[in-house]
Order: structure tokens, then sequence, then C-alpha cells
């Protein structure tokens, strides 16, 4: 198949084209860079079935040709990310997201929207299923992303009742592993890096609030599963097995060798409590299950931070000492006086 994937370049995006490229499919990578990385793909520049294509796709979708399926998983994702670009997010999510169902209309293709586990928000049901409604702050400091998303589902799910468009929609919760970068804001690479670095782990709150954990190689068999489907959606992807962030610093402090130090602040406002995925309708519709424990895709993670030390160095000052989500780090540098980098 020829298959678009706008976000190409970025951590997802890029371990999708591996796969695809893989698999004898050819690949049209589309990407601004905002966040993404041509390091991600430059194995994938010389590829006879790989185009690159440098574009933002909230302004244009240059893509000509024969489309199978487009893949729409460009959007910033980390939380410093989307408020460092509230608008661009925004736009993404939307005019973004048209611009790509438009092109699988006119190309008669199969649209797979990436959607997110925010769209539960800080959810009052545990686990969350796909027909859970979500508890979401439309304008609190995380409603950026969260109703960026929320929207480009209602409209890819427009386009599919009104307009024929064979769509889906995958939900996808915290995964991790090689490609995301150490100053990224999200708990598993700070605390990477924070150990790397020999410095404490921030942990907000208490470190008794959850989070389930896919590895991205596991991740993408899911996505891969979802473009060859017909199903609809919304499906849910991501590893059932729930752990405290605090389970996770001492799983860190474990394979890193690092001194078990800990600080501990306020949570931030509107940060989930509690995550998990009910992966039901994935297993049934898309013969899906997560089979990467979290030790082994901690210890490949490790391991290609342990091969980057620069990197990993340079996100000391970015994290600001370590941070559960964005949204602390933008709040301390608020009170510091410090301009979001």
């Amino acid at each position: 198949m020829r298959i678009v994937v706008t976000g190409g370049a970025g951590f997802l995006g890029s371990h999708l084209c591996d796969a695809l490229i893989g698999r004898d499919d050819s690949v049209v990578c589309v990407d601004n860079l905002s966040t993404g990385r041509i390091s991600n793909i430059e194995h994938l520049l010389h590829h006879p079935r790989f185009e690159f294509v440098s574009a933002d796709v909230s302004t244009e979708l240059p893509v000509t040709g024969h489309v199978d399926t487009v893949a729409h998983l460009a959007s910033p994702a980390s939380p410093p990310d989307y408020h460092r670009m509230p608008l661009e997010t925004l736009a993404v999510g939307s005019r973004g997201t048209e611009h790509g169902l438009m092109l699988a209309r006119r190309a008669g293709a199969r649209f797979v929207l990436a959607s997110t586990s925010e769209v539960y928000g800080d959810p009052l049901v545990h686990p969350q299923p796909e027909d859970y409604w979500g508890n979401v702050n439309p304008v609190g400091p995380r409603s950026i992303y969260d109703e960026a998303k929320r929207f480009a589902e209602a409209l890819t799910s427009a386009y599919r009742s009104a307009l024929g468009v064979n769509t889906g929609i995958l939900r996808i919760f915290n995964t991790y592993g090689p490609r995301m970068r150490p100053h990224d804001g999200r708990v598993v690479t700070s605390f990477i890096a924070q150990a790397l670095n020999g410095d404490p782990l921030t942990v907000y709150g208490d470190g008794s609030q959850t989070r389930s954990f896919c590895y991205v190689d596991d991740l993408v068999r899911g996505i891969v599963a979802m473009i060859d489907s017909t199903e609809q959606g919304p499906v849910n992807l991501g590893n059932p097995s729930e752990r405290t962030v605090a389970d996770l610093a001492e799983l860190v402090f474990q394979l890193t060798g690092a001194e078990r130090t800990v600080e501990y602040h306020p949570l931030p406002a509107d940060d989930p409590t509690r995550r998990r995925p009910v992966i039901t309708r994935a297993q049934k519709v898309l013969g899906w299950s997560p089979v990467i424990t979290d030790r082994d895709g901690l210890t490949r993670t490790v391991q290609y931070f342990r091969e980057r030390p620069e990197e990993v160095l340079a996100a000391r000052e970015a994290l600001i000492g370590g941070q559960l989500d964005g949204t602390a780090v933008l709040e301390h540098r608020a009170a510091e006086g410090v301009t979001a980098a």
C-alpha cells in the first residue's frame, strides 16, 4: 500500500514509518519538524519506497497520486510542546485533521486518527472504556491538547457519517521508547534523564497516581492493525497493566543504578490521578494486545538514552529538575519569571 503518515518524523510516527517500510509498503512522511526530528527518519531518506514531504498539515497536505491510507499522527503531544505552541496544536487538531480527511476522501483512502487517552480527562470511571465520555476541563491548562483531539474525533466521525469516508479512531495511552526526547516533559523520559544525570527524581503528588505504560513496538503493531482493518472505533490502545508513579521511579532506579533520591512537589492542575485502558475492543476487533513488559521496554529505553549522554545532560535545564508533566514545568518557570523554552 501507499500510506501517508502525518507527523511521520516524530516519536510514534517514525516508528510507524519503519514498520510500514518493513512490510513493503510505500510511505509518504509529512512533517514540519516543529517537534519531529530528521534524525528519527534519516535512515529512511534514501529508501526507494520512502518520501519525505516538509509541510505543515494545518496549512496544506501536498500529496498527489494514489493513496491507500492516511494515518494522521501530526500533533504536539508532550505538555511543554503544546503549551509552547497552543494555537498550532489546536490548528493541527482541527484544520490539519480536515486536510487529512479531505485527502482520504479524494483518494478513496482509509483515514486513521491517532487520538489520545487525554479525551477522558481526569476520569471519573476507572479503568476507561471507549464508551466513557470523559471528564475534561475545556479551559484548563491541558485543554489545548485535549479539546484539539476531541474535535478531531468529532470531525472524523462527521466525515464518516456525512460523506462516507472510511475512518478509524485510535485512543492512544501513555507510550514510551527510543526516539523520545529526554526533555519532553513526560514521566518516563524525565525519570530516566534525571537518574542518568545523577539528579533526584521529581515526583508530583505522593507518587500514588497511576499510569499504564505501553512500549512503542507494541503500540505500533496496534496502529498497523487499525490501518489494515475497516474498524470505525474509537479503539483504546495501551497497556492495561497499571503502575504507580512511585513504582515507576523504583524501577528506573533499579535499571539505571542511580542513587534513590526523590523530591516531592504538589500535583499540577487537572493532572489525572488514574489512567488505565480497557482494551477488550482492541483484542476483539484488531487481535491486539501488548506483550512487552515494563522492565524490558524500560531497559531498551534506558540503553537508548545512555548512548546519547550529551542530549540527556542538556535536558537537565529544560526539565528544571524533572516533572510529572509539562504543566508543572510551566508553572515553575512562571513562578521563577522564566520564559518557556
